[in-house]
């Protein structure tokens, strides 16, 4: 019986050993899953508290409740190392580790090559090797290809390999690992059946593509279409704010419109692993092409920019009230990157802060997910969240619009709003206070 066929058996009998590589928001939703349906999974990360949190039946990861975890653990289906002794006697192997931007904007792709490096010491026949982190079109046909073939083993006749993208979206209570379609694209016809076959397990649709490099220019397509939107939609804003009109106003009134407009929203800046990143992904491997992506770098420039407005926009509401922003005391509402989730990767709250900080304001923040920021000015813990605090504001900030926030008891009790996220968009008393970008 050949290699593909023996995993093929493997999998369908549940019996195919599973290793997944970085135990993040990406990785232990993944494991979980494959452990719901009876496979065996071992994580691999070089974070002993993650390792040990996960071994004890604690989750770490907001989308996986530890009561979910702890029985899956308790039947020994899932456990953690740190290390990647074993890796040979795994029978598929998911990379889902960290791929973020140097200072020069360009990839890092350095957490993959170590993953691969330690993976090929082991590597045999008969293993499915996937990498799931984000990356630019080509890397897993020249990067981990040629790794992984080092030792005369050949993709797609002894070994399987394959590109399938993340698409996690934190604290979505709607679309999780096990509901959203699975993108997956093999170095070969068999490498992509078997790698659809094992997601089949676990996943409830799985779309084939014809490549790997498909694969990974779908993912930066569907992240750069968002940040490209959400640039225009803040270029909007900023329009609307010289013709003296209200942005979200003309936005719900193009969305009537059943066929050809789809609702982006403007805000303080975007955050995040994927939106913030994964383009540059894409306009670093067309730069080397000599290729420039305009629309990328057009909105990253306008995404990039709008914490700057807002701090201006403050600024500016401050000096009506004859109030300098040195020396103000600012309550920043929300410090996460988007609502209902304690994720301060790439966060606009942060670059909000920071500046404000740098103008000389005295910044207060609250979040109900999140007890301290890092800044620039050292750590920042939260301030609770009552009436005399928000009396004592001289302005309040909404950054981030969590669902815990009553917003009219919010701008009842504050002398003055800037609302970043139209939240108040509902709120009947006090309307002069507010503020929207």
């Amino acid at each position: 019986m050949d290699a593909s066929k023996q995993l093929i058996g493997k999998i369908e009998s549940r019996k195919a050993r599973i290793g997944v590589i970085g135990l993040g928001y990406v990785g232990l939703p993944l494991a979980v899953e494959f452990a719901r349906q009876g496979f065996r999974v071992v994580g691999i990360d070089v974070d002993s508290r993650k390792v040990s949190g996960v071994n004890a039946g604690r989750s770490h990861v907001e989308d996986v409740p530890t009561r979910e975890l702890r029985p899956l653990v308790k039947d020994g289906l899932i456990k953690a190392q740190d290390h990647y002794r074993g890796t040979g006697k795994m029978d598929a192997i998911f990379i889902c580790v960290p791929t973020p931007l140097r200072k020069t904007r360009d990839p890092d792709i350095s957490y993959i090559v170590s993953s691969v490096e330690q993976i090929a010491k082991e590597v045999r026949a008969g293993q499915l090797i996937v990498l799931e982190s984000t990356t630019y079109p080509g890397t897993t046909e020249e990067i981990i290809r040629p790794r992984l073939e080092a030792k005369g083993l050949r993709a797609g006749k002894d070994f399987f390999l394959a590109f399938s993208p993340e698409r996690v979206d934190p604290g979505n209570k709607t679309y999780g690992t096990h509901n959203t379609p699975k993108v997956v694209g093999g170095t070969t016809t068999d490498c992509t059946e078997i790698a659809a076959a094992l997601y089949r397990t676990a996943i409830e649709t799985v779309h084939p593509v014809t490549s790997t490099q498909a694969a990974e220019m779908i993912k930066l397509l569907e992240n750069t279409f968002r940040a490209v939107n959400i640039g225009l939609v803040n270029e909007v804003a900023l329009m609307c704010e010289k013709l003296n009109l209200d942005v979200w106003e003309v936005i719900d009134g193009a969305a009537t419109k059943p066929f050809g407009f789809m609702r982006f929203y403007p805000g303080p800046g975007i955050g995040g692993h994927c939106i913030p990143l994964d383009p540059h992904y894409l306009s670093w491997k067309l730069k080397t092409l000599n290729y420039s992506a305009r629309f990328i770098e057009l909105a990253s420039e306008i995404n990039g920019g709008m914490p700057e407005v807002v701090v201006r926009r403050a600024s500016r509401l401050l000096n009506e009230r004859r109030k300098s922003i040195k020396g103000s005391k600012i309550l920043v509402l929300g410090v996460a990157y988007k609502r209902d989730t304690g994720d301060v990767r790439e966060s606009p709250a942060l670059d909000v802060m920071n500046l404000l900080q740098r103008r000389g304001a005295r910044i207060q923040f609250h979040d109900p997910f999140n007890a301290q920021v890092k800044l620039e000015e050292g750590v920042c813990r939260r301030t609770a969240l009552t009436e005399a605090n928000l009396k004592k504001a001289d302005l309040v900030i909404i950054v981030t619009d969590h669902s815990d926030y009553d917003f009219n008891w919010v701008v009842r009790h504050s002398p003055l709003v800037l609302d970043t996220r139209n939240a108040t968009g509902k709120v009947k008393a006090g309307r002069r206070k507010i503020h929207k970008l």
